[in-house]
């Protein structure tokens, strides 16, 4: 029996993902959706985003996921489970394998969406007690630490969008930041500023998470006098940036110095037939919105390759 070969493959599940499996699904495309959930999209693990156009009072980042897959389902694409380990050529001319841990699948063209993953601090502790209270993921884990104090470390929109989701459930929340000043937008600054339960820590950085079980604490070292202190907290959440889980691909597209992703315009790689979107390739805004004309963008560039290359073409 031939084993079936699709038209596109597309590798992620995020909104770059799924936009580009509902263009390529509803533009007559033969399409495959391969989603692995470790680690999961940063969009599934926001309790909030407000800034998606046409929900002015928010939306969780879960469910707005789960809308784009029903309507990506509702125009017939595919959807396997698994995590990419390979890509390859086949043997036969224009034909790509994608090889997951059980199952080698067959392609006309791929379109890389694999996103980024939360950053490590890097600091004794962090591993140890992984699962233990150290997390990167509040709307994930937030709900264990009811009543307890905990930290978030970092100064942008996420940390301090999970420090005010966190804020829910903790006693109190300290925000630590390395710089004299958070990098997140106005709005959510003065949002945690307002919030009786979260405390400011500038111009420090974790030096060591302890404990004995599960996390007990962190020491921290001050920056600007020199001096180490510590806080009794029972989590700490990680919230300092995120890398691109681009790691399989090195030896197959062109990647810039912080493994992301280079393409054109129209989300082509370096490679032809394989196009990128989303978090993963280099941009300059990193945004559910902007993820989603990605994947448009590389939905549409794949239609037009499969075309070409089975000699359908549009040239009027």
């Amino acid at each position: 029996m031939n084993q079936v070969i699709y038209d596109v493959i597309i590798i992620g599940s995020g909104p770059a993902g799924l936009a580009a499996g509902i263009y390529t699904s509803r533009g007559g495309l033969k399409a495959l959706l391969i989603e692995y959930f470790s680690p999961p999209s940063l969009a599934v693990t926001a309790d909030l985003i407000e800034n998606y156009p046409g929900f002015p009072e928010g939306i969780n980042g879960f469910s707005l996921i789960e809308r784009f897959k029903g309507q990506a389902k509702n125009f017939g694409l595919e959807f396997h489970t698994g995590k990419v380990d390979n890509i390859m050529p086949d043997k036969e001319k224009n034909i790509w394998q994608v090889k997951t841990e059980n199952k080698i699948y067959k392609t006309l063209t791929i379109i890389l969406a694999v996103g980024r993953s939360p950053k490590q601090l890097g600091v004794p502790g962090e591993k140890e007690f992984g699962g233990k209270g150290v997390s990167y993921c509040a709307v994930c884990d937030g709900a264990f630490f009811k009543d307890k104090d905990i930290a978030v470390i970092g100064g942008g929109d996420s940390a301090v969008s999970e420090a005010l989701f966190l804020s829910r459930f903790a006693d109190k929340v300290f925000l630590v930041h390395r710089r004299n000043r958070l990098r997140a937008v106005p709005i959510l600054i003065q949002r945690a500023k307002e919030n009786k339960k979260i405390e400011f820590i500038l111009n420090s950085v974790v030096s060591q998470i302890y404990g004995k079980d599960k996390v007990e604490g962190i020491y921290l070292k001050n920056l600007i006098e020199g001096t180490q202190f510590q806080i009794a907290c029972s989590g700490v959440f990680i919230s300092v940036g995120s890398i691109p889980n681009t790691d399989f691909l090195a030896d197959l597209v062109k990647l810039d110095s912080s493994g992301y992703i280079i393409t054109d315009e129209a989300m082509q790689t370096s490679c032809s037939g394989i196009f990128a979107c989303g978090d993963c390739r280099v941009k300059p805004l990193r945004q559910v919105v902007t993820a989603c004309g990605d994947g448009a963008v590389a939905g549409f560039s794949a239609i037009e390759y499969v075309e070409r290359i089975k000699g359908k073409s549009y040239n009027g």
